[in-house]
């Protein structure tokens, strides 16, 4: 008679996450039992929701933990990716509460909610040790974001651009999910740890079509969520749809948990495999940095212009990945964290930048705004030099990083590729700053005054911009160690 084996739950693996989680179900009952008054403390106690996550995330560092017989994985890696993910759920909500006066919608208790669970699903994919773990947790996300990025119900853009990312979206899973299935069928194990031994241990079976097939069908599921060409498509028609405030969420978030999986299960469980897929990789991390810079030159919408950058931005990323060694990774994560602060800050200036029902996300929007607003100027100013990685802002470090560990490691003209693409990259970002500082506006422009807790989100990014930049060593050394105790 076979027995049902309950997985050994350790809380301690999973508690940061297990706040988020928590927390989301308490905003809810909150939002339906506490009437219009227990409304307005729904953005204060989603926010210490994540500070507790972020707390115990901190208690926990250094150990390694595991949990539901090593479908998580507590180690280094998955500490750096949670780190993000509640850096990028802070910041967010700190931007919504000031938003609400702008979109009304989001001053409901699921916005919240949706919030906090998609970033459970981010980290949970950044710590997952099971390819079905991995897929739960994308689901957990990807509904969520869904939903954000079509929260605005009354606006047909904002419509379009869920129906877009749930279509594509599914797709992709589906992709994924079947690419699993192929290497499931190869291996005999879902577990990304032995499948890096079945692998190392059975060489002949590297080049078997199944693997083969599978890998092809993950770097197709994976691709879409980090935005490579050429599964970037959706990117700029999304990111223009969705509330500017969910698009900030969006490109950070989703981007630092797919690629967390990616690296994770591509070096773990396919390491034996590298020198197949370095090549492939190479190309894409290419294309895609140069197609998001060229096409982001033509912009006149700023959210577009940012959206063809993230495509960009996964380029530079992609040529970590492609190094592979624990520096050029380690870097990957840095530049993560760097980008998150950057991004999320310009989309909370855009976020700024509007009034009820009305957001001024044209570029021709942002003259003068330098001096009519010299605060959110000043900010915008400091998220863009970041994003084209002037100096000291952190961008700058990342792409150092990156750039320099490829050169040692041989990847000389990949990182040559993407000096050229930074340099290109110049012309639309300080078009930004132009705009704002050298040109008279061409129409009347009147906004809101930023809430306290805008003003607050701008800061503390603009804080993590200029301190990861010009005192980088503490992050630095913190993804370093991270990269070392996957797993």
């Amino acid at each position: 008679m076979l027995e049902f084996v309950v997985p050994a739950l350790n809380l301690k693996a999973i508690l940061p996450q297990l706040l988020l989680a928590l927390t989301a179900l308490t905003v809810l009952l909150v939002d339906v039992f506490a009437g219009k008054e227990g409304k307005t403390s729904l953005g204060s106690l989603s926010l210490v929701g994540v500070a507790s996550a972020l707390i115990a995330l901190f208690m926990t560092r250094g150990s390694f933990e595991s949990a539901y017989a090593g479908m998580l994985m507590a180690d280094g890696f998955g500490f750096f990716i949670t780190l993000i993910v509640c850096c990028v759920a802070f910041l967010t909500i700190l931007v919504s509460m000031g938003y609400e006066r702008i979109c009304p919608e989001i001053k409901a208790g699921e916005y919240y909610c949706l919030l906090l669970f998609a970033a459970f699903g981010m980290s949970f994919m950044g710590n997952a040790g099971n390819l079905i773990m991995i897929f739960v947790a994308l689901e957990t996300m990807s509904i969520s974001i869904y939903v954000l990025a079509g929260f605005k119900r009354d606006s047909l853009k904002s419509i379009e651009s869920a129906l877009k990312y749930f279509l594509l979206g599914a797709f992709a899973s589906g992709f994924l999910l079947f690419g699993f299935a192929l290497v499931y069928g190869a291996s005999g194990t879902l577990d990304i740890v032995k499948l890096g031994k079945f692998f190392t241990a059975h060489p002949d079976t590297l080049h078997h079509p199944m693997v083969l097939g599978g890998i092809a069908l993950m770097t197709v599921g994976f691709g879409f969520k980090i935005a490579m060409f050429p599964f970037h498509m959706w990117t700029p028609d999304v990111y223009e749809g969705a509330p500017t405030v969910v698009t900030g969420f969006m490109a950070t978030g989703v981007k630092a948990a797919a690629f967390a999986a990616l690296i994770r299960v591509f070096f773990v469980g396919f390491g034996p495999l590298q020198v197949d897929w370095t090549a492939i990789m190479w190309l894409a991390a290419l294309l895609t940095m140069t197609i998001g810079n060229l096409v982001a030159i033509s912009q006149s919408n700023i959210k577009r212009m940012l959206a063809y950058s993230s495509i960009a931005h996964a380029g530079y990323l992609l040529i970590g990945f492609v190094v592979g060694t624990d520096l050029a990774r380690s870097g990957v994560l840095f530049y993560l964290l760097a980008y998150a602060f950057a991004n999320i800050g310009a989309f909370a200036v855009i976020s700024a930048m509007g009034k009820k029902n009305e957001e001024y996300s044209e570029l021709s929007d942002f003259s003068g705004v330098g001096f009519k607003y010299p605060f959110l100027g000043l900010m915008m100013t400091v998220f863009i030099f970041s994003m084209a990685g002037i100096p000291p802002a952190a961008g700058f470090m990342g792409k150092f990083f990156i750039f320099s560990e490829a050169i040692k490691s041989g990847y000389i003209w990949l990182a040559i590729f993407g000096v050229i693409n930074s340099v290109i990259s110049l012309y639309y970002y300080l078009g930004v700053i132009v705009r704002m500082y050298f040109k008279e506006s061409e129409r009347e422009i009147n906004i809101i005054a930023p809430a306290g807790t805008m003003i607050a989100a701008l800061s503390i990014a603009a804080f993590g911009v200029l301190q990861m930049g010009m005192f980088p060593s503490y992050i630095w050394n913190l993804a370093r160690e991270s990269v070392k105790m996957i797993m």
